[in-house]
């Protein structure tokens, strides 16, 4: 999972950040992303794409992802910001913020199938969170992060379940939207909280 990183420091090129995010596809609330920079020695190697581990073995890896990184940040866009943007350009944004919180400075960003523009080069990778180690440490620090901002938002929003389903249009939360309508950050421009138009 750490070849790359291997090979772009023996082509002399580092620090390298891996950039990914969680909640593109939920209803509610914000996308959320995670600039993660390794450190040289000690990297897990049970590292994968967040999608592709249960929601108790991240909450396991999280502390050794933690602990390997020379640098990490998360940033987020919210549901205001994904209906006026479009979720693509939101979560640009999101990224650019992780990295802009970031205490080191990367040489390059290796970025899950997007491709950003800014002042430092970045590489898209098809499947990155599943076959580059830095990817895989940030699509699981962005999901943990946004999993346990959910589980506190449940409790200020609890008729949408979203301790459990995390924003997602679950049919438990399409049948809540049905009976309660959408809160304030709920994404408005969404199907299953935009509300059909009637025509007469």
């Amino acid at each position: 999972m750490w070849e790359t990183e291997a090979k772009l420091k023996r082509c002399g090129l580092g620090p390298v950040a891996g950039v990914d995010e969680a909640g593109r596809g939920p209803l509610f609330g914000p996308v959320l992303a995670a600039a993660f920079i390794p450190r040289e020695i000690g990297l897990p190697e049970n590292v994968n794409d967040s999608k592709q581990l249960s929601e108790r073995e991240r909450e396991a890896i999280y502390p050794s992802v933690i602990d390997a990184a020379a640098d990490f940040a998360v940033g987020l866009a919210t549901a205001a910001e994904i209906d006026r943007l479009n979720i693509l350009v939101a979560t640009k944004l999101a990224m650019k913020r992780a990295l802009r919180g970031l205490r080191l400075k990367p040489a390059l960003v290796l970025v899950d199938g997007l491709c950003l523009d800014g002042p430092i080069p970045s590489r898209k990778i098809i499947r990155g969170d599943a076959t580059v180690g830095s990817i895989a440490a940030a699509s699981i620090i962005a999901k943990v992060t946004r999993d346990a901002l959910m589980r506190g938002l449940h409790r200020r929003f609890p008729g949408y379940h979203l301790d459990r389903n995390k924003g997602y249009g679950t049919p438990e939360h399409l049948e809540a939207l049905r009976r309660l309508g959408p809160t304030a950050l709920h994404r408005k421009t969404f199907n299953g909280v935009r509300q059909p138009k009637l025509v007469l």
